[in-house]
């Protein structure tokens, strides 16, 4: 029995810790982060305010993770976000294709707690802070938990903010803003005006399910009495849940720190309401069978306030594609701003505007300006408001999120401040980013400490020279125009194709290819070419006389025909791609982007890969083959196709293909890294889509890695991830390494991106 006497005052119990990197949010940013920085060898303290990881995409808020892909509905090719977050979306996929948002906690907890270098404090908010203003550090934070009536003194040299809102930044003085910058401070020309609100609202979801008998629905008292309050209440669906419901969204034109309790409220309102009206108002009668499943009970945020860094990235930067030397992310979600209003606007629910391809993200974006020793991530990044319009999505937070904490390990090496690691240990930085998996887009990475950069010879038992790609049964009439990516250097070569002509009628083919080697926007039309066909079936060749100087994609553009079907493939192939010009509404895709006034963003057209099952190549034969599959390209310094495949792809007759690195004298490897093809083109939604498969077709399942005596050294099996690591228990020492891939995939020839030995 415990029994106290009577006192003046108690004081909760108090728990002082120490890290050497403090991350506060647990969202996704911080998730990804406190991974990162536990694996590079950091003592994390983790701390989030709710009961489950994942903030936005947790079950509590249930909203998608998407970021440069975009539902696939823009011209980003391979642009799936790599390292921690890439990991978590294979995962996530493999066990949970049916997007439950429960099973992904349960993937993104797991990641977390497997960690033994992070200590994790949930249910645990930050309320005050210590500081040293003499130099202008934070020296410990404050934190407490209601559910274990514990305080946490925790204090560490570094600090990383990812908590949405940015508490810790705005405690320790922070420079920040809030609220939309003119158009003529940046000269951003999409910078919205007071009409259209300077603040992105919260949004609420919810699900509803048929359980296979009527079901009534009494509201309660405080739902929105009537819908026609809602501009857009006739767009209500029973059909929809979850974050199709994005635009159930309100609270633009308040404070979204402070009052984001009012503005839960007055979603519940508006949540309730809808239900309402979409059980009770009888236009709706396939309604009658289902039941309000789930409610979120915390609203999603989009924006509150964004810290100065030094640097503030703006709408050129995403527009133009600028490179900057210091690039450590990337982001391609569109420009994306909804009215303030919301669901109360008369407005669009967002106004869209994408980019012609990814765009970098400088490191000078992710720590304060102000304060010595704290790093920002997520959506609080250094960024003007129509830049974070693209920015805050979480897929892009996840890759910041990864490149603060590598910085921060890079700090703890060299005792060092956030802005240090860029000025004195940048080329570090990049490196150890691009080994852990993050893309770099226009930044060049070499890597002397990799042997396989040192290797006298890397050849393999095959390799694919592209010469055809064999008809299967499956014929589509071109009811959208469609094309089949092809990697080229030097000659276009000619391409023959297979046709069904329903009726008599004239076939249109273009070449195209981006006028930016290494975007996927067709926006240069090279060659046109028409012919007269009557009803049947014909063989047709196309021959260019184009040549590329440098490696890209050519994109032959069969054009919108209904009269004529095309023959298509069942074969699959890493870095190759048939995209259509069709339409995406949920990303303002219509098939071409043609601003109406001057915006400052590009006039083109969308052309989108399809998803699987869908999506096969065209059946062509090429006069000459295409040989950018070779060995070599695995130590290009790329681990994705970008203007060429960059992968060793082994020739599809080849069962046992293997791949030889060769030394001129023995080396000594303590370990093997090797990264596989898992179709980084596709967005892997974790939550509402239904995934067909759990694997990608293109990724080797099986490994074997054999030295010179051909004794096994190391071997991976049921593989389903991008990245995978063999640390050989001793070091082998040999001056020839033997790989063997198996893809288990029918029509899916075996094939790898890198290999690094160190």
């Amino acid at each position: 029995m415990i029994r106290e006497e009577a006192s003046a005052k108690r004081t909760p119990k108090t728990i002082a810790s120490a890290a050497d990197l403090v991350i506060v949010g647990g969202g996704l940013t911080g998730a990804c982060a406190a991974i990162t920085a536990a694996r590079a060898g950091m003592q994390v303290t983790l701390i989030q305010d709710r009961p489950v990881l994942g903030g936005n995409c947790s079950s509590e808020v249930r909203l998608w993770i998407l970021g440069a892909t975009s539902h696939m509905g823009n011209n980003n090719r391979w642009a799936r976000e790599g390292g921690v977050i890439d990991e978590i979306m294979l995962e996530n996929i493999y066990r949970n294709p049916d997007g439950n948002p429960l099973i992904f906690d349960t993937v993104l907890l797991e990641k977390v707690v497997e960690e033994k270098n992070i200590t994790l404090l949930l249910n645990t908010a930050v309320y005050d802070l210590d500081k040293n203003t003499e130099t202008e550090s934070i020296t410990a934070v404050h934190a407490f938990c209601s559910q274990n009536s514990t305080k946490y003194s925790v204090s560490a040299p570094l600090f990383c903010d990812a908590s949405g809102d940015g508490i810790v930044g705005f405690l320790a003085g922070a420079a920040f803003r809030m609220g939309a910058e003119s158009a003529d401070e940046f000269g951003e020309k999409f910078a919205p005006d007071k009409a259209y609100g300077e603040l992105l609202g919260h949004s609420m979801y919810f699900y509803s399910k048929d359980i296979g008998r009527p079901v009534k629905f009494v509201p309660p008292s405080y739902a929105l009495q009537d819908i026609k309050e809602i501009p857009r209440y006739k767009t209500f669906n029973p059909k929809d849940f979850g974050c199709r419901l994005w635009w159930l969204e309100y609270g633009g034109r308040l404070d979204t720190v402070h009052d984001t309790e009012k503005i839960k409220w007055e979603l519940w309102k508006v949540v309730y309401g809808a239900w309402n009206y979409i059980k009770n108002s009888g236009e709706f009668p396939d309604s009658e069978n289902l039941t309000l499943e789930w409610v979120g009970t915390i609203p999603g945020k989009r924006e509150s306030r964004r810290f100065e860094g030094d640097y503030l990235l703006k709408q050129q930067d995403i527009v133009e594609q600028k490179p900057f030397e210091d690039t450590v992310g990337f982001g391609g979600w569109s420009l994306d701003l909804h009215p303030a209003d919301g669901v109360y606007s008369d407005q669009s629910g967002c106004n869209q505007w994408h980019s012609k391809g990814v765009y970098s993200i400088p490191y000078r974006c992710y720590y304060s300006r102000n304060i010595n020793n704290l790093f920002i991530a997520g959506r609080i990044i250094s960024a003007t408001h129509v830049a974070f319009a693209s920015t805050r999505v979480m897929a892009t937070s996840a890759v910041g999120g990864q490149a603060v904490a590598m910085a921060a390990a890079i700090a703890k090496k060299y005792n060092c401040s956030p802005r240090g690691v860029g000025q004195q240990h940048l080329k570090e930085l990049q490196l150890e980013l691009w080994r852990a998996g993050q893309y770099l887009p226009q930044t060049h990475i070499s890597d002397s400490k990799n042997l396989v950069e040192k290797a006298v010879s890397i050849d393999a038992t095959s390799k694919l020279k592209l010469r055809e790609l064999s008809g299967s049964e499956h014929w589509s009439v071109i009811s959208h125009s469609v094309a089949q990516m092809l990697p080229v250097k030097g000659k276009v070569p000619a391409m023959t194709v297979l046709v069904e002509v329903l009726e008599d009628t004239e076939l249109h083919v273009e070449l195209r290819k981006s006028s930016r080697h290494f975007n996927h926007t067709p926006d240069v039309t090279f060659e046109s070419k028409s012919y007269q066909l009557a009803k049947g079936r014909h063989e047709i060749q196309l021959d260019w006389s184009e040549s590329f100087a440098e490696e890209a994609y050519a994109f032959v553009c069969f054009m919108k025909n209904e009269n004529i079907k095309i023959q298509y493939s069942d074969t699959r192939v890493t870095g190759l791609l048939t995209v259509f010009n069709a339409t995406n509404p949920a990303v303002s895709n219509y098939g071409k982007q043609e601003p109406t006034e001057d915006l400052g963003v590009d006039t083109f057209e969308f052309w989108c890969p399809q998803r699987r099952p869908e999506g096969r190549n065209i059946a062509f034969k090429l006069s000459e083959p295409i040989s950018l599959f070779e060995p070599e390209n695995i130590r290009n310094g790329f681990h994705r196709p970008v203007s060429s495949p960059n992968a060793w792809v082994a020739d599809p007759q080849d069962k046992n293909p293997q791949l030889n690195i060769k030394w001129n004298e023995p080396v000594t490897i303590s370990k093997l890294e090797l990264v596989f093809d898992t179709d980084s083109d596709h967005p892997m939604e974790n939550v509402i889509y239904v995934h067909p498969e759990t694997v990608m077709p293109f990724c080797a399942s099986e490994i074997g890695v054999y030295n010179c005596n051909d004794e096994l050294v190391g071997s991976i099996s049921d593989n389903h991830q991008t990245r995978r690591t063999i640390v050989f228990d001793k070091p082998v020492t040999t001056q020839h390494l033997k790989i063997r891939v198996k893809n288990t995939h029918a029509n899916v020839p075996a094939a790898l991106f890198e290999v690094r030995c160190y």
